[in-house]
């Protein structure tokens, strides 16, 4: 349609410019065409919309094409970062939710941790004058942008925990991180026994969210939790509600010292007899591992005494199980 009103346009300006030269008066005057305008200014029009969709395509593509590469976080130095929030879990134990910069991911490997101390240096300090450090791992995604969040639990002997609990939203906290733990690869096991206590599932909770976040993972969990009682049970909606989206992959079978008539999980401690019930024996090889992160006295009845940082020598129930040092590791 546009080029015959154009070629039409054409023709009558040619036929008048033809006429004028050859007449000697001017024919009468007429009402101007403004075809002309009309289809410049459509066409300007056209070229201005398209002009905007492509340097708004080019935008979003700019935009989608920036991915972030750099922690927030620093491994090397403590750096202070904001209390945005705190949302009280249960009797002694709450969730702090930390502001990250320019809405930022924290991008913690799975797994790690972080170490802490207070913003103020004299505010935290042990008996001998030095700077009170404790480590804390994170609960919230490694992608999750512009927070940071941990679950702490106040104990009346813990200095860092009081410290943190006694935090308000505005004030700061010094962490430092990551410290990378176990490089926990999707689909590197068939199977993984979790096996936590108290505050100490913090780091299997972060496997196994990150694991079960995959879309590809297929190795099978099983968590044994134990905790003094039902109300100390950190994160049960949580595993309840992954427990009941990843049947096939999940099994959570929970622990307490003493439970009432109402009570359907497990009571007293986590047993070798309970170990060999629902964790996967030891027959697997390499395809099976064992995770273990709970009080010290628990850590050495299951699989022995930690050396500092580093693993040390495999021992107590696991390793009368028959499981070897490459099958555990202790957090």
């Amino acid at each position: 349609m546009s080029f015959t009103l154009l070629r039409t346009a054409a023709s009558r300006r040619t036929t008048t410019t033809f006429a004028r030269r050859f007449s000697t008066a001017p024919p009468s005057a007429k009402e101007p065409s403004n075809w002309g305008l009309y289809l410049a200014g459509a066409g300007a029009a056209g070229l201005g919309a398209y002009a905007y969709l492509q340097s708004g395509a080019k935008a979003a593509a700019v935009e989608t094409k920036h991915v972030q590469t750099k922690s927030p976080l620093d491994p090397n130095a403590f750096v202070d970062f904001k209390l945005k929030e705190v949302i009280p879990y249960n009797h002694n134990t709450s969730k702090f939710v930390f502001e990250l910069p320019e809405n930022q991911a924290s991008l913690l490997p799975v797994a790690s941790c972080v170490v802490v101390k207070s913003s103020d240096p004299e505010a935290l300090q042990n008996d001998k004058g030095k700077p009170v450090i404790r480590p804390y791992t994170p609960i919230s995604p490694s992608d999750a942008p512009g927070e940071l969040t941990f679950l702490i639990k106040k104990y009346a002997k813990g200095l860092a925990s009081q410290h943190i609990h006694n935090l308000k939203p505005g004030e700061t906290l010094s962490i430092k991180g990551p410290i990378p733990k176990f490089d926990y690869k999707i689909n590197q096991f068939e199977q993984v026994g979790l096996i936590g206590g108290g505050s100490g599932i913090t780091p299997l909770y972060q496997i196994l969210t990150h694991a079960l976040a995959d879309q590809s993972n297929k190795t099978k969990f099983t968590l044994l939790f134990s905790n003094v009682s039902e109300a100390d049970v950190l994160l049960r909606e949580e595993f309840d509600s992954l427990a009941k989206k990843f049947p096939d992959t999940l099994k959570v079978v929970y622990y307490i010292d003493k439970g009432d008539k109402n009570w359907k999980g497990e009571t007293g401690y986590i047993s070798k007899e309970g170990i060999k019930k629902y964790i996967f024996g030891p027959d697997a090889g390499d395809k099976v591992k064992i995770f273990v992160c709970g009080p010290p006295g628990q850590v050495v009845t299951l699989a022995g005494k930690k050396d500092g940082m580093k693993q040390g020598e495999l021992g107590g129930v696991l390793k009368e199980l028959g499981y070897t040092e490459e099958q555990v590791y202790k957090f």
